[in-house]
């Protein structure tokens, strides 16, 4: 059985969102503040945490950060829950590898069906077949297990970080300004700092590597990246 653990403080949402996780088919595990999650995921591994950012004792963009680090906890997917005018924290638990977020108030509905989506996603991972991947001259990016290649070695992208990759390669040679993908990647409105793009897609050509040549920085636009690898590598 699946299992999920819900860190969230509000007590009446808590039992709301056990009651319906519960419902549809999974294990649940619950802690009201951050110091209880950390230990309750390090000690159950659950397999996916819902994670509240405003908590008694740790914000959760804190939660998140440890959660990351810790080498038994890294790899289970979280998805925070934030308020309305929470862009920075939503900006930041992304950068810290949270895989989404959902706003509040939510409709558990979309809830359930955002749990199910990365649920799959992260089965993906562990099943994904040679259709699912795609070469780009030295890239190979296998778009169902979350996973990216430079030549022969596997590169560690972080959820949004391999999603702006495959945003940028499904787009190749068409100019993807930062407002587009800051909306179509992060889900952000184009009004909040766009240095958030800067950021993510500095850090996203350090990974690459060699490969960095495939994306170009369009002068006061955005970015592009490359119709074919011969037009780069030439």
């Amino acid at each position: 059985m699946t299992r999920v653990l819900v860190i969230e403080d509000e007590r009446d949402l808590q039992q709301v969102l056990a009651y319906n996780l519960r419902k549809e088919g999974f294990d649940v595990l619950q802690a009201l503040d951050g110091l209880e999650g950390l230990r309750t995921a390090k000690v159950h591994k659950p397999d996916m945490i819902l994670l509240d950012l405003m908590l008694p004792d740790l914000p959760g963009t804190e939660v998140c950060k440890a959660l990351k680090a810790d080498a038994t906890t890294r790899e289970i997917p979280v998805l925070m829950l934030t308020a309305k005018g929470e862009e920075i924290d939503r900006v930041l638990g992304f950068e810290l590898g949270a895989e989404d977020y959902v706003v509040k108030p939510f409709s558990v509905r979309e809830l359930l069906l955002r749990i199910h989506a990365i649920l799959r996603r992260v089965q993906g991972a562990k099943t994904s077949n040679p259709e699912d991947t795609v070469t780009f001259g030295r890239l190979r990016i296998d778009t169902a297990a979350y996973r990216a290649w430079v030549d022969a070695t596997e590169i560690q992208l972080t959820s949004i970080e391999f999603r702006l990759l495959v945003m940028l390669y499904e787009r190749r040679n068409r100019v993807q300004t930062r407002a587009s993908l800051l909306e179509d990647v992060w889900g952000l409105q184009a009004d909040t700092e766009t240095r958030t793009v800067d950021t993510h897609v500095k850090r996203l050509r350090e990974k690459l590597g060699a490969a960095e040549i495939y994306i170009e920085t369009v002068r006061g636009v955005g970015y592009r990246f490359a119709a074919s690898p011969e037009e780069v590598e030439a």
